[in-house]
């Protein structure tokens, strides 16, 4: 069924296209029987994994950016997401980039975007999470406004921090972005050992602890990466998400023309995988279980799945893959988990 939908959708722009395919889901996920034409369903009970002391109901999440204000967690759930990952939020509702900022590359099953954190706020997305049903399983990326200066970083992220810890499961630290200016400088050690050290204190004076992971770019260097995994260890941080969207350029099947035509922007979707991949494989090598990576940049198939599982992923999130597969990739997804832990069961 989406197949046939996509092409009219694709007629629209893509930020339109967004806004209606959530207006169609909300007025439709709740008929009984809607979403098994869209070959969605909710995963089966085998696809369940436990990370980060939560029983995720599979391993194959929403990735941040699609449902930055918590509208539509329940529906993400219903089509078969083991988690939705909201936001980027910040302490204070923003516009984001002028328009247009998101761009569809079809030729490469890509997209670039410069949203710039666009969100209502963080406290208008923790009053819909209090009227969410019980049992799903939602994380909070949190980051900083625009106008906030580098140097007061740190108190956006634990205003946003307090703000969603009693209504979500686990945190994401965002200091990958491409489309806020500065904030990858906050991807060195120092500035970011400050924040993690901050939000775990934090969560410890708490009756009640939250995951906290980070967020990282595709475009760090080896010896960048090796002071992440200094900067996960040294915190205790419980993992990293890999990764965020890539300012690279390379390799792209789409004319250069029309990709400079477009400007600046992070590329996700399938350009992104193996770099992607990479980055987990190399995570993987330095960080032992239990810490958690999750995998994330060009899964749109069962084989970039199982790629990205087998490079030690634990979680995987999806994108730029559901806007040109739809919804029924998530259950193919799913079904092709609970193949892989069979096999290696066996």
């Amino acid at each position: 069924m989406y197949a046939l939908l996509r092409p009219l959708l694709f007629r629209l722009s893509p930020e339109r296209a967004h806004a209606v395919t959530f207006q169609l889901l909300e007025a439709t996920y709740r008929i009984p029987g809607i979403l098994r034409l869209f070959g969605a369903k909710k995963p089966d009970v085998a696809a369940s994994v436990e990370v980060m002391g939560l029983t995720f109901p599979s391993p194959v999440g929403l990735a941040a950016g699609m449902d930055k204000d918590a509208a539509h967690v329940e529906a993400m759930a219903a089509i078969g997401f083991g988690f939705v990952e909201i936001g980027t939020l910040t302490p204070v509702a923003q516009p984001g980039n002028d328009r247009p900022r998101l761009f569809r590359l079809k030729q490469d099953r890509a997209l670039i975007n410069r949203m710039g954190f666009n969100n209502g706020g963080v406290q208008a997305a923790v009053e819909r999470l209090r009227r969410r049903t019980p049992g799903i399983i939602v994380g909070g990326n949190i980051g900083k406004n625009k106008n906030t200066p580098n140097e007061e970083a740190l108190n956006d992220y634990v205003i946003c921090f307090e703000a969603l810890h009693p209504v979500v499961d686990y945190f994401v630290v965002n200091v990958s972005s491409p489309n806020t200016p500065g904030l990858r400088a906050l991807q060195e050690k120092g500035p970011l050992l400050t924040i993690l050290n901050e939000l775990r204190t934090r969560d410890a004076s708490l009756d009640v602890h939250r995951p906290i992971l980070l967020k990282i770019a595709p475009d760090l260097t080896n010896e960048q990466l090796d002071d992440i995994v200094s900067v996960v260890r040294e915190s205790g941080i419980a993992g990293v998400i890999a990764t965020n969207t890539t300012i690279s350029r390379e390799a792209l099947r789409t004319p250069k023309h029309e990709v400079e035509a477009i400007g600046a922007g992070g590329v996700s979707g399938a350009p992104l995988r193996h770099r992607s991949w990479e980055v987990v494989s190399y995570l993987r090598e330095r960080l032992a279980h239990p810490i958690v990576i999750i995998g994330v940049g060009g899964i749109d198939g069962e084989a970039a799945l199982l790629s990205m599982l087998d490079a030690g992923a634990d979680l995987v999130q999806i994108y730029t893959g559901l806007v040109y597969e739809g919804p029924a990739l998530v259950t193919r997804l799913n079904e092709q988990y609970i193949q892989w832990t069979d096999w290696r069961s066996s």
